[in-house]
């Protein structure tokens, strides 16, 4: 084993399908699923780019959650699917690098992209009259440029640390993908320094976004029980439960899995919990946000209605 660990250089993902009919059902679901979240997300990409009445600062944050979710999934079902097709669990060091700074990068720039949503809401239903104000174009791109460096930023320092750990245990990663976590129970060091930076990490990444998401929410739906429109309420009502939904699904596993020391900790449950915001939420995005919006329907319809009518 010790000239193992010596000469090979890359892991292994013991990955989430067992080698029995149940791993196969689940692998051609979770096919299904990434397939299903790709037409999502890039139809209402295309749909937002080209329907000139969704040319607002909700859909334009709504257009960016999607490309992320979009690179999101690519990141781990691509190289999960391939692992059980082609029985070759191998990842090399570098591979594994480049997974984590991905999936860091799109996992911290989405919660801020949703904390930016549930802010877009709060000014749309609180300010009314103020909203073009303060959340214009030049606005809403800081936003989306803010996510993005600052998930870049988390990504590096975190990559950069799990890159120069020294692994002297078994290479064998118990997920189905590079989650510095489960790698950490590789290490030969003592990692509690680095644990502790996580656990920062998630709260500035996943606690204080979510508590800003709650405030907001907190005011907005004060102010929808203050109105005497009901259409207006049922307006309200819809866009922002859909929002939550969201979010709901994509922060309470994350931040359960982040927050938990490591004696808590289970590599089973661990899995589990992340194919909801690696593989579910991705799905869930588009469909939540197409099938609970009239406005998202109305645009499918007139771009349906459209393509029709370009052929005849």
């Amino acid at each position: 084993m010790d000239s193992y660990n010596q000469t090979f250089t890359g892991f292994i993902l013991l990955g989430l399908f067992p080698p029995s009919k149940i791993g196969l059902f689940l692998f051609i679901l979770i096919v299904l699923i990434f397939l299903t979240a790709w037409i999502g997300n890039l139809s209402m990409i295309l749909l937002i780019l080209l329907d000139s009445h969704l040319h607002t600062p909700m859909y334009f944050l709504l257009s960016q959650l999607s490309l992320i979710d979009l690179n999101y999934i690519s990141t781990i079902v691509p190289k999960m699917v391939s692992d059980f097709m082609l029985g070759n669990k191998y990842i090399s060091f570098i591979g594994c690098g480049f997974q984590i700074f991905l999936f860091l990068t799109f996992g911290g720039a989405e919660t801020l992209l949703l904390a930016s949503m549930a802010y877009d809401r709060y000014v749309a239903i609180c300010f009314p009259l103020h909203y073009a104000t303060h959340m214009n174009k030049r606005v809403c791109v800081m936003m989306i440029t803010g996510a993005w460096i600052l998930g870049s930023i988390n990504s590096c320092a975190h990559t950069g640390y799990a890159l120069q750990i020294p692994y002297c245990r078994s290479r064998a990663i118990n997920h189905f993908f590079c989650d510095v976590p489960a790698m950490l129970t590789l290490a030969c060091t003592d990692t509690w320094v680095y644990e502790y930076t996580v656990f920062v990490s998630t709260i500035l990444f996943l606690v204080f976004p979510f508590i800003g998401i709650v405030c907001s929410y907190g005011h907005v739906f004060l102010a929808i029980y203050r109105m005497h429109s009901r259409a207006g309420k049922k307006k309200a009502y819809s866009t922002c439960s859909t929002h939550l939904t969201v979010v709901t699904f994509y922060y309470a596993p994350f931040a359960y899995t982040y927050l938990r020391p490591r004696s808590l900790r289970s590599p089973e449950e661990d899995k589990i919990l992340a194919v909801f915001y690696t593989v579910l939420t991705p799905m869930l995005n588009p469909i939540i946000y197409s099938l609970r919006n009239k406005e998202v329907i109305g645009a499918l319809r007139r771009m349906t209605h459209r393509i029709c009518f370009a052929k005849i």
